[in-house]
């Protein structure tokens, strides 16, 4: 373990990521934990968790995940800004190192964590110029702090050099924000805007305010203060505004969270755009690295933190607290309408941060907001499969007699957490309790919730015929409703009912009906676990290439490193054993029970015995040297290899710029925009900024990019950017 110390704006963060970067050969996964959102030490366990994709499995919470995801594999964990959770950073780290061997930890703290084998790295100040550099360029240069300095001015203001003329001020600025990275980035912000010699007078005019006038203040936290407040300074009073305002918002936000949290007293809702592109111009807020849509921004952990103080001065502080949650309660209400709220993965997921913050600052307020926040903070930890979270707070739910408002909600949420942690029989006790709740009002959307939570326990017990009776009940509740995307998700889940009890015949026809509609306008999650099912259905006909091609059909859509991706390629080793592919078919399942493992999920027991069952099959027709090689293969398979595998591609593992290439038939070509596309791809254009080039949709670029990866074999950006980079080299450019 090393952590890196230092002062805030520092540059330890940077460090971390440009030596994570630098890994010789990038061997084993690194993964970067940002804490600075996080206020309660009991629920790091579980943000860690949440960061790595990691969900909990049945009898293990909180640390264990965490040991079982990571268990002996080589893994880089990068833990950032741990200060503020010194004790219980310490705490999780030292079970990490001392149960997960090959794990190496980096933090970012600014102080130590005093954990047992720690190296402490001390991150100072950028080298300042010599005292005898004089105005001259050469020699100034020579210092990283007016090197960073020239560079951030020159972005800002095209055309900037140092030279004898200015030289010495440059130097002096360094020199008074005493090297410190992010002191330096904001004042070359300035450069353009204001003449070197105010900026010198202003940083002079800021000193007194460094800290409160006390003389025995660190002088490595003045110059940061400095530049912070007088940047802030700098802005007009719009811009003073929004920026303190955003302060509430510590998971950070899009346009439209500015807007609806920033607008009012003096702010028009048409002005929160400008702002915020003058505030990320001036190094206030930071887009959020990824290609989210739409475009998301945060406050860096220092400045956020002195934009609070300036909205607790300002008188501020409850309105804008007031705002915030009544915009997450408007998110809340999108979905409002959803029969199945619980499994819409609507606006909230991104917001799971804010709507912590959110319910911490409104106990003892307004009761039907907190109770209202705690209900949507709840069916996100469900979605990000963190149930121990989300049975706590649905306790308390229960335990409010103003919780009643929600009906049977709270109760079909909690049947379904309880199915996470495979407590069957509370699952099955609280689904009844949802359903005679809900049958003494006259509500029919919460009835049908409730039947359908009931139904998930009734067929995680096993109970199938039981099962299907709730889900035919409910789709008829639903049908009459004249909801068809609701119906539809409820047709696909009397049909998996179906097929657990044996009845394919009708599963496939309910598949004929509601899959199309899914495919139209549900979201992903819900089109991979329809396509799932039809496969399934098809495969228990043995309609063996329909399956294989619905199989492969929700490989292609989910997300890269999910745990989603698992079912199809079990889809696919049943398929394989079908086949008479025994030994495809052991490898298959031998890949994603090892991925399994290391993500600590579990399938639904029906599919779990499935594939179980065909594997024990496969080993005991197979002869001894084929079932190791089909092991021995299976382990070998992981991430791209595994997928690329699964879809019959040729290549696999870690790939070069060459395999990006092989991995390309002779024969395969992209059209003319669909290489223009990938080229705007190879120069880090994100899909937005491609279709603002191309004057396409954002939508139709992402079909584009669909089909490059189709073409090309491949599923990451970085793989087109290589591929794109080879052809380059080469010359081998083919279009059609």
């Amino acid at each position: 373990m090393v952590t890196l110390t230092g002062a805030g704006g520092v540059g330890k963060t940077r460090l971390a990521l440009e030596f994570a970067k630098g890994l010789p050969g990038r061997n084993g996964r690194v993964d970067l934990v940002e804490l600075d959102s996080l206020q309660d030490g009991a629920l790091l366990a579980q943000s860690v968790a949440a960061a790595l994709a990691v969900g909990e499995g049945a009898g293990r919470t909180g640390v264990d995940v965490l040991v079982r995801a990571i268990g002996d594999a080589s893994r880089l964990l990068i833990l950032d800004n741990c200060e503020h959770l010194a004790e219980q950073c310490a705490r999780l780290i030292a079970v990490l190192l001392g149960r997960c061997p090959r794990l190496r930890i980096l933090a970012t703290s600014r102080e130590a964590l005093r954990v047992p084998g720690e190296i402490v790295f001390k991150v100072g100040e950028l080298p300042l110029p010599p005292a005898d550099a004089g105005e001259d360029p050469i020699a100034l240069l020579r210092s990283d702090a007016v090197r960073l300095f020239v560079e951030r001015a020159s972005s800002c203001a095209p055309g900037f050099t140092l030279h004898r003329g200015n030289g010495r001020a440059v130097a002096e600025i360094c020199s008074r924000l005493d090297g410190l990275t992010l002191a330096i980035e904001l004042a070359a912000r300035r450069v353009g805007t204001l003449p070197l010699n105010d900026i010198l007078a202003g940083l002079d005019d800021q000193l007194s305010l460094l800290t409160d006038g006390s003389r025995i203040g660190p002088p490595r936290h003045s110059g940061l203060a400095a530049a912070i407040d007088w940047s802030h300074r700098l802005l007009d009073p719009a811009e003073q505004a929004v920026f303190r305002r955003l302060a509430v918002l510590v998971g950070g936000f899009d346009t439209a969270a500015a807007q609806a949290v920033c607008a009012g007293d003096g702010i028009a809702p048409r002005q929160t755009l400008r702002v915020l592109c003058a505030l990320e111009a001036k190094s206030l807020i930071a887009r959020v690295p990824g290609d989210a849509q739409p475009t998301r921004f945060r406050q860096l952990g220092a400045i956020r933190v002195y934009a609070m103080q300036r909205l607790h001065a300002s008188g501020e502080l409850h309105t804008t607290r007031q705002r915030a949650t009544e915009w997450l309660i408007a998110l809340a209400d999108r979905v409002s309408d959803e029969v199945f709220a619980d499994q819409a993965g609507g606006p909230l997921t991104v917001e799971r941060d804010n709507l912590a913050a959110a319910l911490a600052w409104t106990v003892g307020s307004d009761g039907s907001s907190h109770l209202r926040l705690a209900l949507e903070l709840a069916r996100v930890h469900f979605e990000q499969e963190q149930p121990s979270a989300a049975r706590s707070l649905l306790s308390g739910l229960l335990q409010e007699a103003d919780g009643r408002a929600f009906g049977g909600a709270v109760l079909a949420l909690a049947a379904r957490v309880a199915c996470q942690q495979a407590d069957l029989a509370h699952a099955l006790c609280l689904g009844e309790q949802a359903v005679d709740m809900e049958r003494t009002r006259a509500r029919p959307a919460g009835l049908a919730n409730a039947l359908d939570a009931r139904a998930a326990a009734r067929l995680c017990r096993g109970e199938f015929g039981a099962a299907v009776a709730d889900l035919r009940e409910c789709l008829d509740i639903v049908a009459a409703l004249g909801k068809p995307h609701d119906t539809a998700w409820c047709t696909h889940h009397l049909a998996w009912a179906l097929l657990q009890a044996g009845r394919e015949l009708e599963a496939d026809l309910l598949m004929s009906r509601c899959l199309p509609v899914l495919r139209e306008h549900a979201p992903w999650s819900r089109v991979a676990a329809a396509l799932h099912t039809a496969g399934a259905v098809r495969l228990a006909l043995g309609r063996l290439e329909s399956a294989e091609a619905l199989f492969t059909e929700v490989l292609r859509i989910v997300p890269e490193a999910s745990f989603h991706a698992l079912y199809p390629i079990e889809g696919l080793a049943l398929v394989a054993a079908e086949s008479g592919d025994l030994q495809r078919a052991l490898r298959l399942y031998e890949a994603t029970a090892q991925a399994r493992r290391g993500l600590d999920t579990e399938p639904e027991a029906p599919w779990r015995r499935q594939v179980e069952q065909t594997a024990t099959r496969a080993r005991t027709r197979l002869s001894a040297a084929a079932r190791d090689a089909a092991v021995s293969g299976g382990h070998r398979l992981r991430g791209d290899r595994l997928v690329a595998y699964a879809l019959r591609k040729r290549g696999g593992g870690h790939r070069t710029a060459t395999d990006a290439v092989q991995l390309v038939d002779d024969q395969s070509t992209l059209t003319a925009r669909e290489f223009m596309v990938a080229e705007l791809v190879a120069d880090g254009l994100t899909n937005r900024h491609i279709a603002d080039r191309l004057g396409l949709s954002i939508r139709t670029v992402a079909t584009h990019l669909d089909k490059v990866r189709d073409k090309l074999g491949v599923r990451s950006r970085t793989q087109i950017a290589l591929w794109v980079a080879a052809r380059a080299m080469d010359g081998r450019t083919s279009l059609r």
